[in-house]
């Protein structure tokens, strides 16, 4: 009882720190996770296996953990360590990437390609955002996408505002469509086994046709705050030239292949065998090895933080598996739901979305794998049903406010520096109709596809 009570006290301090953002989020979670070890592993349940299992470092070593095979299983118990070097492998792919221009030439390219008319470019910049979020982390997507919305507004005479709130919802939403797209989903994908396609051919559907409706709800939101006339185009292309955006043209062409090769590799790694640690650690080194002289600039550039913030993390979410506070919860939604699949999805989908508008929704999706996994063991509930509803939820969710996920942060916060700042209520009016929207879509399509 002991090491429950240590082990829930630790999450909820951790939890509230998260939230008060008075400290950084990595010296939080490593910090409680070394609580977790002494008090918990340590004092009260004196565990050396439980310990092991949680740190999950002989897992590296399995051939399973670089290759899948017919016997290989993937531990999703502890540190996650195929999330952790995966995360980092993009990031290291994606910095190189941006140090090559790609990011800037390519908003750039497509302003041109719509001759710099506002309400095109409010539209092409909403999809573009949700195409290379799939793909590329989001809050690398509004860094870049943000900037040059700004520089645009200031050279179209237009508000900034309603364009940078539509590239955020955006963003979040294509991140919910693949495995490699929101961080919660490259979790739910490794520890539960499921691939790049899997998540494409289920989530992917729904943030494709929520895509849609969420466009068309943002353009009639804010079209007659966009309808200014352009400047003349030939004196924008003198200004914003696509070429002027490329620093290095050897390293703009060989990120692109980079980039191909990843989501190439990424598609194909359920046939191929290679896990998404494999894929991480691969595309990591190649770009490393075609730096040149940038080596060091794109090891500088990399979001150490958010990977000592996910090991913290696992740690502290371990020791409420080990000391079963994780199956309790789970009982306790199964007996509130009585085994009713449509209870079961709603409940989880809105708990998760309603959760992930005001704390971080890593740490929330984090915790409720397990818990998921208890549900389907002990109710008969399909995993692939509750996981595909626990991944939407905490995605979507994150957009309806301005902190609930790294981007809108990113986003709002470059708007303000710039001079627009975005107040709650103007965040708000918006995005949470347009997040319910999206929920009630998804639970219309799970309850219609697989119930």
């Amino acid at each position: 009882m002991l090491a429950k009570i240590l082990a829930l006290s630790i999450f909820i301090i951790m939890f509230a720190l998260i939230i008060s953002e008075k400290f950084e989020r990595h010296f939080i979670t490593l910090g409680c996770g070394l609580a977790t070890i002494v008090l918990v592993f340590g004092v009260s349940m004196r565990s050396m296996s439980a310990f092991l299992e949680t740190l999950n470092v002989r897992n590296i070593f399995t051939v399973g953990f670089w290759y899948e095979t017919a016997s290989s299983s993937e531990s999703s118990s502890g540190i996650n360590w195929a999330t952790i070097l995966f995360l980092a492998g993009m990031m290291i792919m994606v910095e190189g990437m941006a140090l090559a221009g790609f990011f800037r030439w390519l908003c750039m390219t497509i302003a041109k390609a719509v001759h710099y008319k506002v309400i095109p470019i409010f539209l092409t910049f909403m999809v573009m955002s949700f195409v290379l979020a799939m793909f590329i982390d989001s809050i690398t997507v509004i860094l870049f996408l943000a900037a040059v919305t700004v520089e645009l507004a200031q050279l179209l005479k237009f508000n900034p505002i309603p364009m940078i709130l539509s590239e955020i919802f955006c963003a979040n939403l294509g991140g919910s469509a693949t495995m490699c797209g929101d961080p919660p989903n490259i979790i739910i994908g490794t520890s539960l086994g499921y691939t790049f396609t899997d998540f494409v051919t289920n989530t992917g559907l729904m943030a494709i046709l929520s895509l849609v409706v969420v466009v068309v709800f943002f353009y009639f939101c804010y079209r007659k705050q966009l309808s200014h006339p352009a400047e003349h185009a030939d004196e924008l292309a003198a200004k914003l030239s696509p070429k002027s955006a490329i620093t290095n043209k050897r390293a703009f062409i060989i990120s692109c292949i980079i980039f191909v090769c990843a989501i190439s590799m990424l598609i194909t790694h359920a046939k191929t065998g290679l896990t998404v640690a494999f894929i991480g650690v691969f595309i990591a080194l190649v770009t490393l090895l075609t730096a040149g002289k940038s080596i060091g600039t794109i090891l500088k550039r990399v979001d150490y933080k958010t990977l000592l913030f996910f090991i913290g993390l696992f740690v502290v979410v371990g020791g409420l598996e080990q000391t079963g506070i994780l199956e309790l919860i789970a009982m306790f939604i199964g007996k509130i739901s009585g085994g009713n699949m449509y209870l079961m999805i709603a409940i989880i989908i809105w708990i998760s979305a309603i959760a992930s508008a005001f704390v971080d929704n890593i740490p929330f999706a984090a915790t409720m794998i397990p818990v998921i996994k208890t549900l389907s063991a002990t109710t008969g509930a399909d995993l692939s049903v509750l996981a595909w509803t626990l991944a939407i939820g905490t995605d979507i969710g994150g957009s309806a406010t301005p902190i609930g996920a790294s981007a809108n942060v990113v986003g709002t916060s470059i708007a303000a520096r710039e001079g627009h700042p975005i107040s709650w209520k103007k965040y708000c009016m918006a995005s949470v109709p347009a997040t319910i929207i999206v929920i009630l879509i998804s639970m219309v399509c799970i309850y219609l596809r697989y119930l």
